[in-house]
């Protein structure tokens, strides 16, 4: 079977997760992305560290543009399935797979998903729940600031609010602001780094933060397993850490419904939601595996070929239900980020031990010498350390001790 995978930059969910799976079900597979050099020599350090990889070919191509793809697809020949595991490229994804015939997310799910105003007009007229949401449009510097301000005005929004980019990804330029003041500014700000980018300003949600990791194959769409999502402090929103948590995911039931609203229901899919008393709040989601290194540790300590679900699915053929039999596991993942802008000068390196039943698994992922900005978003991430066992308390002991035994020093 040939599999055609979209991806801009390269992941360790697609290297380390994705194409081994590929290649234990017996795949070729075509990389199509804008970045081929990137891939190839990701690939080429995977494999040359031990790493089992399928067949490979790579073509360049948009992947932003969906005919773009599909020609390309089209001059290698049918493809036997199309599958990207990229925030920005599921619509394109999906459009691509229908092109050919092949089972594929409905691109208009994908769409919604992906445009949070979109996400929150298909949630409202389904009747599932109503978060106020204005679209705004800033032009970059040096537009007049009183046309952003009178678009502000009408729209009116809650405050304290939360402002952020449309399309946006991975927390960025996400923030939570006071006052219409604070709003305008951010506005600006955001739309001297992205210009032309639509915002949109939401009611905050406030309250526990929670995950919802799903797999559907069209016909079931399996809750997997959720987490419990531990924030920086406001006024931005960078994950800290990450604890699987036992059995069912809190109130899954209206996650699901307000899912399947969305039109979500194949492959996999990560979403952000905060209960409030008796409700799940979404708060975005993503149509593709959690990332970050979370999903190539879920699928280890619940014992499941995840990543070999996700492509099997992909190929039309059908789940295993149940999906999960193993919830003994426990699970936790520490980011240790940057608080601020500089060289980083020391840190540990990679690591992996097992000790009183917990094992440890740290990556960094910033090498020691780069000059970075402070961003507010994951791209601060200086390491993250990866903690499984069976007991909680073990867990985040051995957490608390790799984090006193080791220092990550930035300079100005």
């Amino acid at each position: 079977m040939r599999l055609h995978l979209l991806a801009v930059n390269p992941t360790d969910s697609v290297t380390e997760g994705f194409l081994p799976a590929a290649a234990r079900l017996g795949c070729a597979v075509t990389v199509l992305t804008d970045q081929p050099a990137a891939h190839e020599r990701a690939y080429h350090r995977y494999a040359a560290a031990g790493g089992t990889l399928p067949e490979l070919a790579y073509l360049a191509c948009d992947v932003t543009d969906f005919r773009a793809v599909i020609a390309a697809i089209a001059a290698t020949g049918r493809p036997d399935a199309v599958f990207s595991n990229s925030d920005h490229l599921q619509a394109q994804t999906a459009l691509a797979a229908d092109f050919f015939g092949l089972p594929g997310k409905d691109w208009r799910a994908a769409l919604r998903t992906k445009n949070k105003a979109q996400l929150r007009r298909a949630l409202a007229e389904a009747g599932q729940d109503v978060v106020f949401s204005a679209e705004l449009h800033p032009e970059p510097p040096p537009a007049d600031p009183e046309r952003l301000a009178r678009a502000v005005r009408r729209a009116d929004p809650p405050y304290p609010c939360v402002v952020k980019p449309r399309e946006g990804v991975a927390s960025e330029d996400v923030a939570l602001v006071a006052d219409e003041a604070e709003l305008l500014a951010r506005c600006r700000e955001i739309a001297a780094r992205r210009p032309g980018a639509a915002l949109v300003v939401e009611e905050f949600l406030a309250g526990p933060l929670h995950t919802l990791e799903t797999l559907g194959d069209g016909t079931f769409l399996h809750p997997v397993a959720a987490f419990a999502t531990e924030l920086s402090p406001p006024p931005h929103f960078v994950e800290k850490r990450l604890r699987l948590l036992p059995g069912p995911a809190p109130h899954a039931d209206q996650v699901l419904a307000q899912l399947r609203a969305l039109g979500v229901g194949f492959g996999a899919c990560h979403t952000e939601y905060v209960v409030q008393g008796e409700r799940a709040r979404i708060i975005e989601v993503n149509y593709r595996s959690i990332g970050d290194r979370c999903d190539l540790a879920l699928a280890d300590v619940l014992g499941m070929p995840l990543f070999a679900h996700v492509l099997r699915a992909h190929a039309g053929q059908p789940l295993p239900a149940p999906l999960v039999t193993d919830h003994t596991g426990r699970m936790r993942m520490e980011y240790v980020t940057a608080d601020r802008a500089g060289t980083l000068t020391a840190a540990p390196g990679p690591s992996e031990t097992v000790h009183d039943g917990v094992r440890l698994d740290y990556r960094p992922l910033r090498e020691i010498g780069t000059h970075r900005p402070l961003h507010h978003t994951n791209r601060d991430f200086l390491g993250v350390l990866c903690a499984t066992g069976t007991d909680q308390r073990a867990v985040d002991a051995a957490v608390a001790r790799f984090l006193a035994a080791h220092t990550w020093e930035i300079r100005p």
